[in-house]
């Protein structure tokens, strides 16, 4: 029944300030008001990026939110940690331990040098393996999508559609990192990073929280006539280390949790109007259409060319422009997806609303598929 978003991008606010600007909007978006009081969990979902806190940060949130006295605990599953947080919030209400949580997510990233942002992007992967022989976190998506690009035979010119589409969509969204259209031509000439993945392709480091209020179902019109509900939630793990999965192309913990997801909120895949998923890497679209069972395996590349996932075909993909456009502060992704579901489906979204959203189902990855999860939200 709230939902807080900070902008996106290399800000100068550190993370305190990034925190209570994101809690203070959240209890600024409800209706009818709501008192921090009330709140009898909350949940902070960050990796403690550049080391700012390393240990205990959740009792940060509790200082920052003005909510000392409530139990608060940190949840990090790289950059799954918002999915996470928000499924421990929906176990927290179930359960009747409380009827109001707070979920935060944070990272702040931009501060440390080049050299210390890989090391931190590293850690989300293998370390014995992956990090050991040098692999970043860009290269490791290089061969997948080296790998998934021969396996299926499709133009690598799909990725550079991807982040056209994102960049279009993020142009439309004032919390975006990257509000600025680009042009194909751009996106196939951009610079290399890990072939075959440009500049273009890959999400930027970011700054920034967002954070939502979760309430009991009965609890709900107390504050607003609007509320988003929360139909159901689905999540997974794998291997860590890619070159222990049987096919690194597939990402079992995402087919784990839609499974799970679809099954607790009782709907088909049909009945979704939009899509959230978590496009760290313009790849990472295609992988997630067809791990989520919209596509096909190979198949997602022709969703792309036929114009289905723009804002105005019929199934929409990331309208906030996605983790590429943005931005991809780890831990408050999941959260800043969730949030982006709730103005959609209050028809709160301004230039980039979808007409008639009423389902939303978000999608938020960590590291390179070992954890997932998929929260399905409807409106009210």
């Amino acid at each position: 029944m709230g939902a807080g978003h900070t902008r996106f991008g290399a800000l100068e606010a550190g993370p305190r300030d990034l925190i209570r600007g994101a809690v203070d909007a959240a209890f600024a978006s409800v209706d009818k008001g709501a008192d921090r009081v009330e709140v009898g969990e909350a949940y902070l979902a960050t990796l403690g990026f550049g080391g700012w806190q390393i240990g205990h940060s959740a009792a940060v949130l509790a200082e920052e939110a003005g909510m000392t006295g409530v139990p608060t605990t940190r949840v990090e599953n790289a950059c799954a940690s918002g999915g996470f947080a928000i499924r421990a919030a929906v176990d927290a209400i179930v359960s009747g331990r409380t009827d109001l949580v707070l979920v935060a997510g944070l990272e702040k990233m931009t501060d440390v040098t080049s050299a210390r942002r890989r090391y931190w992007l590293g850690v989300s992967g293998d370390t014995e393996w992956e990090r050991a022989a040098g692999v970043t976190f860009a290269g490791v998506y290089g061969l997948i999508a080296s790998r998934y690009l021969a396996e299926h035979r499709v133009d690598p010119a799909v990725l550079a559609e991807i982040a056209v589409k994102n960049h279009e969509n993020g142009a439309l969204n004032p919390y975006a990192h990257f509000q600025k259209r680009i042009r194909l031509e751009e996106a196939q000439g951009a610079p290399r990073v890990a072939d075959p993945l440009g500049l273009l392709d890959c999400c930027p480091v970011s700054d920034g929280a967002a954070a939502l209020l979760l309430c009991a179902p009965d609890a709900a019109r107390r504050y607003t006539d609007a509320p988003v509900y929360v139909d159901g939630v689905g999540a997974g793990s794998d291997r860590l280390a890619i070159q222990e999965r049987p096919d690194i192309t597939r990402f079992g913990a995402t087919r784990w949790a839609v499974d799970g997801a679809l099954r607790s909120a009782k709907v088909e895949r049909s009945e979704i109007s939009f899509l959230e998923v978590h496009d760290c890497f313009t790849i990472a679209e295609l992988l997630a259409l067809e791990d989520l069972g919209f596509a096909e395996p190979g198949e997602a590349a022709r969703l792309t060319h036929e114009g289905a996932t723009r804002r105005t075909g019929r199934l929409p993909v990331n309208p906030d422009g996605g983790l590429k456009a943005k931005g991809h502060p780890m831990g408050a992704t999941g959260v800043s997806q969730a949030h982006e579901a709730f103005l959609q489906l209050r028809s709160a979204a301004g230039a980039r609303q979808i007409p008639g959203a009423s389902r939303a189902l978000t999608h938020n990855v960590g590291g390179a598929g070992a954890t997932a999860t998929v929260t399905i939200f409807s409106a009210g």
